[in-house]
């Protein structure tokens, strides 16, 4: 009797070894294949999904226009979220069990990708992984000008980078990334002033009341040789009443029209003749107001002790080129207002006419010089009008 209570004692002892063996982990799969480390636990006991991430755990120095992607090998995909400190995160979309970024990333940043998914079996997870993009060596800045201010009818939406971008192919993602919404609607175009002013003009001047909002979701955008936006903007302006101002150099006189009608005539003098002092002729658009000034020809290349340098003292003060070109207050000028050009390049007003002009401009009004055999460029001030719309269209990166 007692053998066969032996046998059943180390069957039993058996059989208790046997269910030990087989009561180990899952395996968690390797970061270095590009699989996520998970750090979570299901809901269940039950085998994680295999998912697949790219760029890898740990990965460095990737670009900022890379692409993110995330794929669930066995299981199934419910939610991803890409985030940094700060608030930062990345937009994608899902086809399948496959997950792809449709937005760029910040520059120098550490990003978590964070991916929910249902294992073969069953059973809920969330796996992890980091990565850090690219440090570059210069980060570009921008800026929407005139960003909620009331504006004319002749400002156009403008987008300033600090310095050039240097590639067409640049300049063309950027383009291509940034929009404009207008109420009501307005035909338009984007295009290059030069290689730091992206701007766009409707086909006409605008409506009065218009409102405008411009979105430049430009992170992660490259502008030149290893250098990247790190931030997006946005903004908006809206149109304000119709006012337009047209000076006659030839004939010595301004005019001032609101909804096509004239309110203001006003006498003034203008550039005298020679090349670097005629008043340039164009359609020109305020650009900034300023109260009081000091006007210094060696701003514009005239240092002291060459023919032609000045240096005065301005009130009433309004800018219509990048060049040195306003109309202003003039008193010591006033007995040549209306009979001839004694200035160096700017429109002279006397002082009570010039306070008014000031008062009432705003920028963005446009500015009609005609009368003389110097032309405004474009890229002398906000020359978007020295093109016809066509021609404008022909600004655009993507043309």
């Amino acid at each position: 009797m007692i053998r066969p209570l032996r046998i059943c004692a180390l069957t039993l002892i058996a059989l208790l070894a046997l269910a030990a063996c087989a009561g180990g982990d899952a395996a968690t799969p390797s970061a270095s294949d590009g699989r996520s480390s998970s750090s979570s636990s299901t809901t269940r006991d039950l085998p994680p999904a295999e998912v697949k991430v790219n760029p890898g755990q740990g990965a460095k120095g990737v670009m900022p226009d890379d692409e993110i992607s995330v794929q669930v090998m066995r299981g199934t995909l419910d939610e991803v979220r890409v985030s940094a400190p700060g608030g930062a995160s990345v937009e994608g979309e899902v086809q399948g069990q496959t997950w792809t970024s449709s937005s760029r990333m910040k520059p120098g940043t550490t990003y978590t990708v964070a991916v929910t998914a249902e294992g073969p079996e069953g059973g809920t997870s969330t796996q992890k992984s980091t990565f850090t993009t690219h440090e570059p060596e210069v980060t570009a800045t921008y800026g929407i000008v005139y960003d909620g201010q009331t504006v004319g009818v002749a400002m156009p939406v403008s987008i300033q980078f600090d310095s050039e971008v240097t590639e067409a192919s640049y300049r063309k993602a950027i383009e291509e990334a940034v929009s404009v919404k207008t109420t009501p609607q307005v035909e338009g175009s984007w295009g290059w002033l030069d290689n730091r002013q992206l701007m766009w003009r409707p086909k006409d001047f605008w409506a009065p009341g218009t409102k405008v909002t411009v979105d430049a979701p430009l992170t992660g955008f490259q502008t030149g040789k290893d250098k990247w936006v790190a931030e997006d903007h946005s903004g908006t302006m809206t149109i304000g009443r119709e006012q337009m101002a047209k000076v006659d150099i030839a004939n010595h006189r301004m005019t001032v029209s609101r909804g096509g009608q004239q309110v203001k005539s006003f006498p003034v003098s203008s550039g005298k003749p020679g090349k670097d002092t005629e008043t340039r002729s164009g359609m020109k658009v305020v650009i900034n107001k300023q109260r009081e000034m000091t006007m210094d020809s060696s701003t514009i290349g005239i240092d002291k002790g060459e023919p032609g340098y000045y240096k005065v003292d301005t009130d009433f003060n309004v800018r219509v080129t990048w060049t040195g070109e306003f109309v202003h207050s003039a008193p010591w000028s006033v007995g040549s207002q209306g009979s001839s050009n004694v200035s160096h390049g700017c429109v002279n007003m006397a002082p009570g006419n010039a306070e008014w002009f000031y008062d009432n401009s705003l920028p963005g009004d446009p500015v009609d010089f005609t009368g003389s055999g110097r032309e405004f460029l474009p890229t002398e001030g906000i020359g978007v009008w020295q093109y016809s719309y066509g021609q404008w269209q022909e600004q655009s990166a993507t043309a």
